[in-house]
């Protein structure tokens, strides 16, 4: 008997024809930018100013930085300034997918931090709940709904790495069973998550947290890029497009863009991501697929899919594809890439095939900040006047609001098992400089694909994870 291909496999393409047409008309910027709720820019930074706290970066680590400061300390005047506008970025181009794993997931989380994961653990728990409870006491309508996040298996060796995986907090499906969730002719089995997982309209997020910010005498400029800062003794000078920020103390949150530190640009790698929005699906179609809850979903691959309903029944799907442009460069032309939108399009269509001629609306990429442990970490510079988070990797929706408090309290000297964790005081292996980075990255993509195929490491993700580099999620 033949074996059976990979559900992915490259060499099995959906009718092009079909492909060109789901993506005909797509919109090629993000679904979550368009909501009728976006608020305008806040005004950018003509002149000098002064500030106790400067938070560079208005994604969702500079804002929940901002706000968790100004809570605690209402007299602390608290300055915002972000590059372009809130939401621009990565915190208005994502899944939505909010997840309370600090580790990016156990498995990793084993490899680098195997003896701090019990209270990892705890502290993701208690910044997930810290999360919900945000929304709720500030009001943020983000569509916050906990419903869980289902890891299917399209490939038979996954089957069993679920089923092993099943835990009390999570409900193992066999393929009958998984019918009754969500129906996929590729599906074999699949794990649901049940604890510390759910789904936001990401663009709502970060506007809510501005407005809370806002409310609470947070200052925020918009359009506002610093080009540096400045050592000045006491305080950091913060220079910009058309002034400047003298602040006591800094929080750098600029994740995957270049680093105002210059010893940290090696620590991350600016990747992009990309996603589709499918047009509204009507409740027969939403029958075919059987979908009828609000969770989301990721196939259990290394290179894997992640995809989630909207409140308007619309299917986002994303990932598979993570790109590094040669150089590191970070242009808005990266923002689009036809032919991962091509290869999106067909691998929904094979997953979905029951949904017949269903558009595309959207099509859109963006710039995520990846490092070599696939986790966040943290540190201090300048005389511990100035702290910084970065390397979320993709799982910063909720990791980002831990990497702020981790800032705060490196800021202010505090104590905390925050502060005596590997992340705030160990720095992740950098990433080559080019021109070796490129081709390292691309045979690195290789043996991922080669591993989803077959189920097992090769020698180069042995070796890689062997010196700490994790390239393989």
């Amino acid at each position: 008997m033949a074996a059976t291909p990979p559900a992915y496999d490259q060499d099995i393409r959906t009718d092009e024809q079909r492909i060109r047409r789901a993506l005909d008309g797509a919109v090629r910027t993000p679904f979550w930018l368009e909501d009728p709720g976006r608020p305008a820019p806040a005004p950018a930074l003509n002149g000098s100013t002064e500030a106790d706290l400067l938070v560079i970066g208005g994604g969702y680590c500079g804002l929940w930085t901002a706000l968790i400061a100004k809570e605690a300390d209402p007299s602390r005047e608290v300055v915002l300034v972000e590059g372009n506008e809130i939401a621009w970025a990565a915190s208005g181009r994502n899944g939505g997918f909010v997840e309370a794993s600090l580790t990016h997931g156990t498995e990793n989380g084993r490899r680098h931090f195997a003896d701090e994961l019990p209270i990892l653990d705890s502290l993701a728990a208690e910044n997930f709940a810290a999360f919900e409870e945000t929304l709720v006491r500030h009001g943020i309508d983000a569509e916050f709904v906990k419903e869980g996040v289902l890891a299917v298996a399209t490939e038979p060796h996954q089957v069993e790495e679920l089923r092993a995986a099943t835990t009390a907090a999570t409900t193992f499906y066999d393929r009958e069973r998984l019918a009754g969730l969500v129906r996929s002719p590729l599906y074999r089995a699949g794990l649901m998550q049940h604890e510390g997982a759910a789904l936001v309209h990401p663009a709502k997020l970060a506007w809510g947290l501005k407005a809370a910010c806002l409310r609470l005498g947070v200052r925020i400029f918009e359009n506002t890029p610093v080009t540096d800062i400045k050592d000045e003794g006491a305080t950091i000078r913060a220079a910009t497009w058309a002034g400047s920020v003298r602040a006591d103390r800094v929080a750098l949150a600029t994740n995957g863009f270049p680093s105002l530190l210059k010893r940290n640009r090696l620590l991350t790698v600016p990747v992009y991501d990309y996603a589709l929005m499918t047009e509204p699906l009507t409740g027969a179609q939403v029958e075919k697929i059987g979908w009828t809850r609000r969770f989301g979903i990721s196939d259990a691959s290394r290179q894997f899919h992640y995809y989630r309903m909207t409140s308007d029944n619309r299917i986002l799907w994303g990932g598979y594809d993570v790109v590094y442009h040669k150089g590191g460069t970070i242009r808005p032309e990266h923002d689009q890439n036809p032919e991962t939108f091509a290869r999106l399009a067909d691998h929904f269509l094979r997953t979905f095939p029951q949904l017949g001629d269903i558009r595309f609306s959207h099509a859109w990429g963006g710039m995520i900040d990846m490092c070599t442990q696939l986790a966040a970490f943290q540190g201090r510079a300048m005389g511990g006047k100035v702290a910084y988070s970065s390397g979320f990797t993709g799982l910063g929706v909720a990791a980002t609001r831990y990497g702020a408090t981790v800032m705060l309290d490196l800021l202010d000297g505090r104590d905390t098992a925050r502060t005596r964790l590997r992340m705030a005081r160990r720095k992740p292996l950098p990433v080559p400089p080019e021109p070796v980075l490129y081709p390292a990255v691309q045979i690195i993509r290789n043996a991922i694909a080669r591993a989803d195929r077959s189920g097992r490491d090769g020698f180069i993700l042995k070796a890689a994870n062997a010196v700490g580099f994790s390239f393989d999620s």
